[in-house]
């Protein structure tokens, strides 16, 4: 355990920290998880209104520092890419 009080100061900001990006990281993979559901359902405009809704959540991880901007392109991408591909499905 820290003696120095800057040090324990450290530790509590960490642990603050370390919940905050883990609630929002829980947050985007719930969202994203509506999102496959609905694709699995076959349902083209539940899944369309899923992934509107996850959308701005996972953008909001990446400006917060929980993830990588290209992570964020690369899932939006692919998720809008399968909603797509039930139109011809």
């Amino acid at each position: 355990m820290a003696n120095i009080a800057s040090a324990r100061k450290r530790i509590r900001q960490t642990a603050k920290r370390t919940a905050r990006n883990t609630a929002r990281k829980s947050r985007m993979r719930t969202f994203i998880k509506k999102v496959e559901t609905a694709i699995a359902s076959g349902n083209q405009e539940e899944a369309r209104a899923a992934l509107r809704a996850a959308q701005p959540e996972i953008q909001r991880a990446a400006t917060k520092g929980v993830i990588h901007h290209n992570t964020v392109a690369r899932k939006i991408s692919r998720l809008s890419a399968r909603v797509k591909a039930l139109a011809s499905a």
